[in-house]
């Protein structure tokens, strides 16, 4: 073959050719899986592999790192590939675009192999030797299958980041009746069912405790270190607190009327219709006693509220159509097990 046809080796070849124990554990199972997206953060990454290294290994625990690049634009994805040549527990996943934190999560969570899970942020300001102790914690305690990280003592600034969260915090805590001082934290570690049982799509990565929860998983919350950001620049703003509005009525709406959603649009169009059919059968016996009714607002009123009655009825027997399709035909559970508490 000419010398201009040959392709450069692989980072899988360069490794086995140059560390072969190091590719034999790496493909060992790990009990470990941490998962981190990344978008921009070029800057941080080295210190972010070494400090995840530092906190695992000296518990003795095998683990892979997979880091989601999220179409990063400064570098990030090059700075991946050469970091993971020496380091077979790293696994870079370099998506073709920028999806969001949700699917970068859930690119991660796909690909994972440990027994447990942990994801945390890519801006060194979650702490990875927060993680033994979770971990710790999921082993020694089997009423766990989640433990959520609390920044008390956040290093954000007041007006822009910490109030908008705690008043997301608040309301999605009251909404879902899944109580969490800080539901924005990405430092958590699971149980690998929880993950296999859960989806992300959209921005619920926001309410991966509430989607937790609904899955069966029993969840528990302890103070986690928070540290400043040094570099880079953070990717959200005070805007996001509107869209997790929006998002909140989606997972309120998913967790209690997922399999009933006759029970949400049928309630509401029986409400609607209801008074509606009210005015028209007032209107009707005013029509028989002689009375022109035919210019009063009253009567759009009622033919209003009995049509969007109507239709909302008719959107909920659709959905239970749908619901009984999507269970069914793709043979979706509904419902989950787990096993029971050692005695």
């Amino acid at each position: 073959m000419a010398a201009g046809n040959t392709r450069p080796p692989t980072m899988l070849q360069m490794l086995e050719i140059a560390h072969p124990e190091a590719l034999a554990l790496a493909e060992a199972q790990p009990e470990v899986s941490v998962v981190i997206p990344v978008y921009n953060e070029v800057d941080n990454l080295t210190e972010l592999v070494g400090r995840v290294h530092d906190a695992l290994a000296p518990t003795g625990r095998s683990f892979e790192l997979i880091l989601i690049d999220d179409g990063s634009r400064d570098g990030s994805a090059a700075m991946l590939e050469r970091l993971a040549v020496q380091r077979p527990w790293l696994r870079p996943v370099l998506l073709a675009r920028n999806y969001g934190q949700s699917s970068a999560l859930q690119a991660g969570f796909d690909r994972v192999q440990g027994r447990y899970v942990v994801t945390l942020d890519g801006d060194l300001q979650n702490d990875p030797l927060d993680i033994p102790a979770m971990l710790d914690r999921l082993d020694s305690d089997d009423s766990v299958d989640m433990i959520s990280g609390w920044r008390r003592q956040r290093q954000d600034k007041a007006l822009s980041r910490r109030l908008p969260s705690v008043i997301a915090n608040r309301l999605i805590s009251r909404a879902t009746s899944v109580h969490l001082h800080d539901y924005g934290c990405a430092l958590k570690a699971y149980r690998r069912h929880v993950i296999d049982r859960i989806h992300l799509y959209g921005e619920l990565h926001r309410f991966i405790p509430s989607l937790a929860q609904d899955a069966g998983a029993r969840i528990a919350e302890v103070p986690v270190r928070h540290h400043a950001r040094t570099r880079g620049q953070s990717k959200y703003g005070i805007d996001r607190t509107f869209r997790v509005i929006l998002d909140l009525v989606l997972v309120v709406f998913f967790m209690r009327y997922r399999q009933r959603p006759l029970h949400a649009f049928g309630a509401l169009g029986l409400w609607l219709a209801t008074p509606g059919v009210a005015i028209l059968g007032w209107l009707a016996v005013l029509k028989l006693g002689g009375d022109d009714i035919g210019g009063r607002p009253l009567l759009i009123a009622g033919v209003m509220l009995l049509l969007m009655g109507v239709q909302l009825v008719v959107a909920g027997l659709v959905g239970e159509l749908l619901i009984r399709i999507y269970h069914e035909g793709r043979g979706s559970p509904q419902y989950h097990t787990r096993e029971p508490l050692a005695r």
